[in-house]
């Protein structure tokens, strides 16, 4: 696949490394040229840096790998408000929490990923990648690494195909969990997670261990 990143931080480079590994033409952008350079050389496998607008075009799918308070400003560097996304899956692994306590900071039933919506007419908006830390995805799939569950909305079946195979490449388990209007949801799990961790508790041990086979156990709660 043709996949454009838009970002230069640690999940950008994370997941540019893995999608680089696994065969993919991988692309990268961002507000610094020397910065999107430097992290295509590090990726090696043919990754290239270009313009933010050049990453978005004529791609199978982008990644907006951007502190959410920088989305507004990236989407618009790109064009995604001409249409420029139309028609492109476009993951959303954004967390707008408050620093160390997990609150959400989008407004009451918002979601970041409806607001990306709104700012990319005509995007297939994917919500994933949000959860666990770039750390998990820097090492090859397998080589007793343990998979983990990537969970997934989004409104549009193709997208979440395409998406689904991109966590596949890099140890992931892909799991759809609805359409895009459970994003928030999902955001609110990431506060949960970040909240936990910051106060010094372990997030796994707060989650019951409930077999995916049970679902009247785990609907009774």
């Amino acid at each position: 696949m043709r996949i454009g990143i838009l970002g230069t931080g640690t999940l950008a480079a994370a997941l540019g490394e893995g999608w680089a590994r696994a065969g993919h033409e991988v692309v990268i952008g961002g507000r610094s040229q020397v910065k999107a350079e430097r992290l295509a050389d590090r990726l090696g496998h043919g990754a290239l840096a270009m313009a933010p607008r050049e990453v978005a075009v004529g791609r199978d799918a982008v990644l907006l790998a951007v502190t959410w308070d920088g989305v507004e400003d990236t989407l618009e560097s790109v064009g995604a408000s001409d249409g420029v996304l139309d028609g492109t899956p476009l993951i959303d692994p954004t967390n707008a929490v408050a620093h160390g306590v997990g609150t959400l900071l989008t407004g009451y039933g918002e979601s970041m990923a409806g607001r990306i919506a709104g700012l990319a007419p005509g995007a297939r908006v994917v919500k994933a990648f949000h959860l666990f830390p770039a750390g998990q995805w820097t090492s090859p799939p397998g080589g007793g690494r343990s998979r983990v569950t990537v969970a997934m909305c989004g409104d549009d079946t193709t997208a979440l195909h395409v998406v689904g195979a991109l966590v596949r490449d890099v140890g992931g388990t892909p799991a759809t969990l609805g359409a895009l209007d459970r994003a928030r949801q999902l955001e609110e799990v990431a506060g949960f997670v970040i909240g936990l961790a910051f106060a010094g508790f372990d997030p796994h041990s707060a989650v019951p261990q409930v077999p995916s086979d049970d679902r009247r156990s785990s609907s009774q709660g």
